[in-house]
């Protein structure tokens, strides 16, 4: 399956535009701190799955869903310390922070099951060899 069509991938290309878009608002004294790490994290996300979903073996494809998971949960904390700081306004914070717990449900269920794929692969060639 083409990445394009994952909707774990639509998601996170998703929650990077809404990052880009609300970091404009950020002072500009943020330009080079919090606003570029969050525009770091954010499209980590999506360009991991991508890069995942193009190799060969499941298990260098699940690595790339677990440093994009790692990049969602850093995006998470400076989604919550942008709010913190008064960068976000409460809106924001919670449409970002729950688009954010729902693509991490989204990763960790697709994480499960390559994982579980991977086992019965594994199981199965070890009965035929």
């Amino acid at each position: 399956m083409d990445f394009h069509d994952l909707e774990v991938w639509k998601a996170g290309m998703e929650i990077t535009k809404d990052i880009y878009k609300v970091t404009e608002k950020f002072p500009k004294s943020e330009l080079f701190g919090l606003t570029s790490q969050m525009r770091r994290a954010a499209v980590s996300i999506p360009s991991n799955i991508a890069e995942g979903n193009g190799r060969f073996y499941v298990k260098e494809y699940l690595q790339f869903l677990h440093i994009s998971q790692g990049s969602l949960l850093e995006l998470m904390t400076q989604i919550e310390l942008s709010k913190e700081l008064g960068f976000l306004q409460k809106n924001d914070f919670f449409r970002l922070y729950n688009k954010a717990v729902s693509l991490n449900k989204m990763l960790k269920s697709m994480i499960n099951k390559l994982r579980k794929s991977r086992v019965e692969r594994d199981k199965v060639e070890k009965e035929q060899g």
